[in-house]
């Protein structure tokens, strides 16, 4: 078998790596995981117990930084910290300094960069990427080719469908007064956004909030309401039956 594995690692009872791993210096992984073909995890990663990581994803990845960039690259960055139970999919990247709670799935080809929080029991769908500086609360779901931009903040049992796109640059990177301003979005407990929609810089979409498949949201979006349209207008109440508060038993 062809692999790299330090000798600082520490490697739990009953894990199993595949080919061609890379395991770096003062690497932990906890008991019972299963570590696919060509991993490569960075020095000083922490994987919890009975994780799964598929073929060819890398964990504790350091972020590039171009002289026109706009986020320097900090020295000091912490490990990467990957919770117990966690299923990570095949050609996942996921920083440095990010941390995932237990029993997330994390699904082929995403992406997670450095500064990011996610909490416990939530899905990261194929080919999401998340920004740096992103908070994520519990039982969220993200799907496939939605894209969360730097300095977002999701709370709890928030729905983001798929191909959903935000930002946080409202002077697309022209005019130094930019650097004053940028701001993701915020979605507060239990806000959900529709597919193929649309959400500019420092929007909030309020507890229960709703943003109908196609929209393009330029102003908060109100609680327990749904928004809809080019640029998104409020047009009714969230069903009753559809809220938050009525449905937990079914989480």
């Amino acid at each position: 078998m062809s692999q790299h594995i330090a000798e600082t690692a520490v490697i739990g009872k009953s894990s199993s790596l595949g080919f061609n791993c890379i395991i770096m210096d003062d690497v932990k992984i906890g008991t019972n995981c299963l570590i696919g073909h060509n991993v490569v995890i960075h020095a000083g990663s922490i994987i919890g117990d009975d994780v799964r990581i598929d073929d060819n994803t890398i964990i504790g990845k350091s972020p590039l930084s171009s002289p026109r960039s706009i986020f320097k690259v900090d020295p000091n960055l912490e490990p990467a910290k990957i919770g117990d139970q966690c299923q990570i999919g095949a050609n996942v990247v996921i920083y440095v300094q990010s941390e995932i709670g237990k029993n997330c799935l994390i699904a082929d080809m995403a992406t997670i960069r450095e500064n990011v929080i996610i909490g416990d029991l939530n899905i990261i769908g194929r080919n999401v990427s998340i920004e740096n500086f992103v908070k994520i609360g519990a039982r969220c779901k993200l799907e496939t080719n939605c894209y969360i931009t730097a300095y977002s903040e999701i709370e709890d049992y928030c729905f983001v469908a798929p191909a959903v796109a935000t930002s946080n640059d409202n002077y697309m990177a022209r005019d130094k007064e930019r650097y004053k301003h940028f701001k993701g979005i915020t979605m507060k407990r239990g806000s959900r956004i529709g597919v193929n929609s649309t959400i500019l810089p420092g929007k909030v979409i309020k507890e229960d909030g709703m943003v109908a498949a196609g929209s393009l949201v330029t102003k908060d979006v109100t609680k327990e309401d749904v928004w809809q349209g080019r640029p998104a207008k409020r047009i009714s109440k969230v069903d009753e039956a559809q809220l938050l508060k009525n449905n937990l038993d079914k989480k």
